[in-house]
């Protein structure tokens, strides 16, 4: 996959959503469409790994409302902010 450095000051994070991005775009591109949620999560999985990008699979988040707890949600992906 060729690798277009895509960079905002504005946006701290543009360089590696521009590389999430062009994971996805990769997926697409071999899958296209019509499989299962799943297919492509493992796709971009294995696409993220290959382009070396750091991120956790399936992380369970805590979801707060006014300061409270209430309850919480697992996420596909999750990449460490700098």
């Amino acid at each position: 996959m060729k690798e277009k450095k895509i960079v905002n000051e504005q946006y701290p994070e543009s360089e590696l959503t521009g590389k999430i991005i062009g994971c996805a775009l990769e997926v697409h591109k071999i899958l296209g469409n019509g499989f299962q949620e799943v297919i492509y999560q493992r796709a971009l999985e294995i696409e993220m790994r290959k382009q070396q990008l750091t991120f956790s699979r399936e992380h369970e988040m805590e979801i707060f409302y006014k300061g409270e707890q209430i309850g919480t949600r697992r996420v596909d992906f999750l990449w460490p902010i700098k």
